[in-house]
């Protein structure tokens, strides 16, 4: 079967053989396609298609990859602009689909505008198969996260120069929410994870057939385990910072509760730093967000307890989950995030939000601890529960471990990928 692959970015194993930067963003890419590359008997010929602006935009390269060749495509797109569709986009996936001539068109992700144009040049909704991450609808209607109005509606001089306020960026939300759904009601097949995708993709097209797969992680994080008396006592660990929706403001609202038992705790955080705290070109370029989290920190007293660690490797990624005495997940909306999986995997204590597909992913108190959504004092309870007991801390550990191993199962996964192609070729 030839099968064609969108992404949503140069997965890190073609960006090396073209010498270029990667983001491991979608990490849990690499581990179907390590599969796909080892699994010699399977009768699949695959093309991947990405996003690859500038000089490294391009109809085709064969590339050798995990000792078969495959054909990799570069389209050229705005990324800086997803809430704008571009119509060009589809005059590369015209010229993409016929070179390739794929029997299946597997597009990852409903976020990107090209993922909506590749449906469109190829309008076969009965081999058109859409894998569901986020969904941005779902993301616009939560993007303010109980932030107070004046907050949500305040604005630095770089959010002004780059017309990107938080509201600015809802609005952009939602209009990347319209793109999605016409690529939905395009495809005749998707797949899902969460009874909350399943729900959201009814709603828009009753007609697609759902496909149940989950998702398969990054292989570092199948190895190592969690280990109580190697971690830092009374650290907290966060994906993600850098937007309201990720819900880092309930953490800083809840640690006065925390240090108030426990002095000694911090907090590490992952991605990039929206705080401006590398000096004044950085304050500069502080958005809204990051001035309102500044404002946290002083008023709770935490100077000194946050750090930021900046873009992570998977090696690096692995070992801030395992320094961690906890890892938390305070979004507002998630579907079922990458961060969460990867600590269970590992057998970090988790405490996530009860939102969106998590409810899929985390049996409370079995494999990890959930809080009501936005309630930061029921954040500070759960962590102050996992730091007040060890038997508890590894309780969860266990149990997490035990789930994940089953969940993130890659061959399980795998197999299951490939049955859900051979049902929609049959």
């Amino acid at each position: 079967m030839k099968v064609l692959w969108v992404c949503n970015i140069m997965l890190p194993a073609i960006a090396k053989k073209l010498g270029c930067t990667y983001s491991v963003r979608e990490g849990w890419l690499s581990g179907i396609l390590d599969r796909l590359l080892a699994f010699g008997d399977a009768e699949v010929e695959l093309g991947i298609c990405f996003p690859a602006n500038g000089e490294h935009a391009f109809l085709q390269k064969r590339l050798a990859l995990g000792g078969r060749e495959v054909s990799c495509y570069g389209f050229s797109e705005d990324l800086e602009h997803p809430e704008w569709y571009d119509t060009s986009l589809e005059i590369w996936f015209e010229e993409i689909l016929s070179d390739f001539q794929p029997e299946l068109v597997h597009i990852f992700g409903t976020e990107f505008p090209h993922a909506c144009a590749c449906a469109k040049a190829w309008n076969r909704p009965e081999r058109t198969l859409v894998g569901i991450q986020g969904l941005c609808s779902a993301i616009a209607r939560s993007y303010q996260a109980d932030l107070p109005d004046a907050v949500f509606g305040g604005r630095t001089l770089r959010d002004v120069i780059r017309k990107d306020s938080m509201r600015q960026q809802q609005e952009k939300f939602y209009a990347r929410a319209e793109t999605e759904k016409q690529l939905l009601r395009l495809a005749g097949h998707i797949t899902g994870r969460t009874d909350f995708d399943r729900e959201e993709i009814a709603a828009i097209n009753p007609d697609a057939v759902y496909h149940f797969m989950n998702e398969t992680m990054r292989q570092g994080f199948y190895a190592g385990s969690w280990q109580l008396s190697q971690c830092r006592r009374h650290e907290i660990f966060a994906g993600q910072a850098d937007y309201p929706l990720k819900g880092f403001h309930y953490v800083l609202q809840a640690m006065g509760t925390v240090l108030a038992r426990y002095p000694d705790a911090a907090v590490t955080v992952a991605g990039n730093s929206v705080m401006g705290t590398g000096g004044l070109k950085s304050r500069l370029k502080i958005p809204a967000y990051g001035k309102y989290l500044r404002r946290l920190i002083r008023q709770n007293g935490l100077e000194g307890k946050i750090r930021v660690l900046g873009r992570l490797e998977e090696e690096e990624m692995k070992r801030a989950y395992l320094s961690a005495h906890v890892c938390v997940c305070p979004s507002a909306m998630e579907n079922s995030p990458n961060s969460v999986a990867e600590a269970q995997l590992l057998g970090v204590p988790v405490v996530a939000s009860r939102t969106g597909g998590i409810l899929s992913v985390v049996e409370d108190g079995v494999s990890g601890l959930l809080f009501e959504k936005g309630n930061a004092e029921k954040l500070a309870e759960r962590i102050l529960r996992i730091f007040s007991s060890d038997e508890e801390a590894q309780r969860l550990s266990d149990g997490e471990r035990k789930a994940a191993a089953k969940t993130y199962d890659g061959e399980a996964n795998f197999r299951r990928l490939l049955q859900i192609y051979e049902e929609i070729l049959a």
